[in-house]
């Protein structure tokens, strides 16, 4: 492969058929990626107006293969992830089935390596072509390869090289293995954009909600990264909670939300004054019970967490479709995109 283009490596292993369909099933983006993915296709036409054909599907096929989404990083609410993501050094050693020399060319600025070449960042940058190619996707002024947004855009805005209908089957072909040499590359970045597609035509994405349950989910994602402060939220947003947990920990020196603060925070946004705890938003709108499994869920249902009875109830997350949930799970974490929890899961809530 010429120098400057994408390293022909990835940062993790091939997945087999078996694990891929089962991911596929419910795939499991961080919400902070999900939504660099979704405004890299937004944005992408202002930096690559001739490019058609753009989804979030793409660039998440990409980053499933190149990082599995930056899987155990932790993606801030700038999009900056920590700790950085480096490919092996590319000495031709075999390692990472590298077998190609590549010379250093940023002195180690991208990399952290003066003397060897590293692929950078969740879509697994060359430095010479984040030199050249590096977008400022957050418009922060500056292009960080290891920033969700920036290497999610400039990814997006690779792939569309001169002008590439990507909607065009030979087109994404051709763009996909400009990334990366690989016939058995480009099948498995297909497979993936494939899947993450399909769950738009199923209804199943948060993006596709419609109505007040639409305004509910964005209001929701648009706290992302917020931390978790216990007591912490309502209806007008983040603010400081209270002392203290079942497990003593303290949310008063904490501006952020609970799991009940959060819910209370996006129904408001349409117009519904949820009560202030779980359990009480348990009472409001038409119960689903547990039973129904998460096939009779809409996205922007509550769902609930609890023991049993519904005065056990002692969590809620908002719904997004496809077995994910919207969710402020405990005290040092953030509002984030998840599974649904398996583990107690009591049913839900359809409010509006």
């Amino acid at each position: 492969m010429p120098l400057g283009l994408i390293a022909v490596v990835s940062n993790k292993p091939r997945q087999d058929t078996s694990t891929s369909a089962v991911a596929a099933s419910a795939p499991d983006i961080p919400a902070r990626m999900l939504q660099a993915y979704q405004n890299a296709s937004a944005k992408v036409a202002s930096v690559a107006p001739k490019c058609q054909g753009m989804t979030w599907a793409v660039v998440a096929g990409i980053a499933k293969v190149e990082s599995d989404h930056a899987a155990g990083h932790t993606i801030a609410g700038d999009g900056t992830i920590s700790p950085p993501i480096y490919g092996p050094r590319l000495t031709g050693s075999g390692v990472g089935g590298n077998t190609q020399y590549f010379a250093d060319t940023d002195g180690g600025k991208y990399d952290g390596d003066p003397t060897a070449e590293r692929a950078v960042g969740p879509f697994q940058f060359m430095p010479s072509t984040w030199s050249s190619s590096g977008q400022d996707g957050n418009a922060d002024g500056r292009k960080d390869p290891q920033n969700a947004d920036d290497a999610a855009l400039s990814a997006a805005v690779y792939l569309c090289g001169r002008g590439r209908n990507l909607a065009d089957s030979h087109q994404l072909h051709d763009a996909i293995y400009s990334y990366n040499h690989s016939e058995a590359y480009v099948s498995e970045v297909t497979g993936w954009i494939r899947r993450y597609a399909q769950l738009d035509s199923k209804g199943t994405s948060p993006m596709l909600s419609t109505g007040s349950a639409k305004k509910v989910i964005e209001a929701a994602l648009s706290q992302v990264g917020v931390p978790y402060s216990w007591g912490g939220g309502n209806a007008s947003g983040a603010t400081t909670g209270i002392c203290c947990s079942p497990g003593g920990k303290s949310g008063a020196s904490i501006r952020g939300f609970d799991c009940s603060g959060l819910a209370q925070f996006a129904f408001a946004q349409v117009g519904v004054q949820l009560p202030r705890t779980a359990a009480s938003q348990a009472q409001v709108g038409r119960r689903i019970a547990a039973s129904q499994g998460l096939n009779a869920l809409r996205p922007g249902d509550l769902v609930f967490f609890g023991y049993g009875a519904d005065s056990s109830i002692y969590h809620v997350a908002i719904y997004l479709g496809s077995g994910q949930m919207l969710n402020a799970p405990r005290p040092g974490s953030a509002v984030r995109r998840e599974a649904v929890w398996q583990d107690g899961f009591a049913g839900g809530a359809r409010v509006i």
